[in-house]
């Protein structure tokens, strides 16, 4: 997927925002993020208002490289390193030890901050911009994904403008259109405050690619591990929209169809479309062509009129472990926890 080059004029101007202590949604290659100073304790604050996110759940640092991510933790472990060398720029978050920078508004009052350095260019050319208008190469933006709390990521700029809204009558400051995100998963989030790394969320870089940068394995704690640093992800219900979804086996799915009602239903399959359906989106086949339009399409079902949302499970196995991750949570009743993306 094509990104067009950043707007030198916009880029520019949201720099100058966010030293303003204002907000400022833009892409990243997984999700659009929602934007402050990581410095100004205020502006992030401003995030969780914004959000309707409680303020015990940390956000994710955006750095733009490794000198910059130093400033932010107390040590760099020789793994974490490893892995930033391996897979920086791009989706990968490192949670680790904080230093004194990284304040509670951040890390949620953790001893941890959980750090990723994008590779979109329309991301980094804002990290850049940022770090020449301040003086400062070490400055970073916090930014978690640019939705309310617990809804449906947003992978274009209107699925932004369409949730949070821009000012006057919405949310944010400014929206940077930087088009669709490229990969439209979020990152996977590898954790080195425990005794062994752990991996709390997968993303499009697959565990068997991060093992073998490690040279070792991963472990995956359970949901309920007590152990573990809060961090995006984790929540049983989230990536949600406003109607009921529920995950269909393939066999299953024109009975559940008829059960509901043809005309009740919007429908994600890879199978084309039943008779008397008239919502119905076809899944594409591979994982790579599914992720970066998971979340378009289920912006589009969610906006469709239908009562129900009905989603064809993906296949098992790695490749698809991160997309199998994203539709078992957003189908989650309502009762559980709401979490939240990036």
């Amino acid at each position: 997927m094509s990104v067009a080059p950043p707007d030198r004029a916009a880029i520019v101007h949201a720099a100058r925002l966010l030293r303003e202590g204002k907000l400022v949604a833009f892409p990243t290659e997984t999700v659009y993020g929602l934007g402050a100073d990581a410095d100004n304790v205020k502006a992030v604050r401003a995030i969780f208002a914004a959000k309707g996110r409680p303020a015990a759940h940390p956000v994710i640092v955006h750095v733009g490289d490794i000198a910059a991510a130093q400033a932010w933790v107390g040590s760099l472990a020789p793994h974490a390193r490893a892995l930033a060398e391996r897979f920086w720029p791009g989706p990968l978050t490192l949670v680790v030890s904080r230093s004194a920078r990284a304040h509670d508004a951040l890390t949620g009052g953790q001893p941890s901050v959980g750090l990723r350095c994008p590779s979109h260019p329309w991301a980094r050319a804002l990290l850049d911009e940022l770090c020449r208008q301040s003086g400062d190469p070490f400055r970073a933006i916090a930014a978690p994904s640019a939705n309310r709390f617990g809804r449906i990521s947003p992978t274009r700029a209107e699925h932004v403008r369409a949730d949070l809204g821009e000012k006057p009558d919405g949310a944010i400051d400014l929206i940077l259109d930087g088009g669709a995100c490229t990969l439209g998963i979020e990152s996977a989030i590898v954790d080195f405050t425990g005794l062994a790394p752990r991996l709390l969320r997968p993303g499009s870089i697959e565990r068997d690619q991060i093992e073998q940068a490690l040279g070792s394995p991963l472990d995956v704690p359970a949901l309920d591990d007590g152990d573990i640093p809060r961090t995006p992800g984790r929540a049983a219900r989230h990536y949600s929209p406003r109607r009921p979804l529920e995950l269909v086996n393939g066999v299953q799915l024109a009975e559940r169809v008829r059960e509901l009602g043809a005309q009740r239903v919007a429908v994600l399959a890879s199978v084309p479309p039943l008779p008397d359906v008239e919502r119905w989106w076809v899944a594409p086949g591979s994982p790579q062509e599914f992720g970066p339009q998971l979340y378009d399409l289920l912006h589009r079902m969610d906006g469709s009129g239908a009562e129900r949302l009905l989603v064809q499970t993906p296949p098992s196995g790695p490749p698809w472990a991160a997309l199998r991750d994203r539709l078992e949570r957003a189908a989650q009743p309502p009762e559980d926890r709401f979490g939240d993306a990036d």
